[in-house]
């Protein structure tokens, strides 16, 4: 597929594979939790896995749950930051 962009040195339209177009079309949402999720992760280095993968699963629910009181909440402006210590008092 053509990208619309052209090369710099030969002045032809760059194209790319049909499936990137698509995966950089699609997966903009979970790129973005992905990163919000390794900026605060609650994952601690153990032993045990199912520890892991039960923080991990924690951590995709509070970032759903931000997203959700984001689009409820438009006229607020609330970080993940503020919102994680809002939910979790330590």
């Amino acid at each position: 597929m053509n990208t619309g962009r052209k090369d710099r040195k030969t002045n032809l339209e760059k194209k790319k594979p049909y499936t990137i177009v698509q995966y950089n079309e699609f997966m903009k949402g979970i790129d973005r939790a992905d990163q919000y999720l390794c900026y605060y992760s609650v994952l601690r280095k153990t032993v045990n896995w199912l520890k892991r993968v039960v923080l991990y699963l924690l951590n995709c629910a509070l970032f759903n749950a931000f997203f959700v009181y984001r689009k409820l909440n438009i006229n607020k402006k609330v970080k993940y930051k503020s919102f994680l210590h809002f939910t979790c008092p330590e």
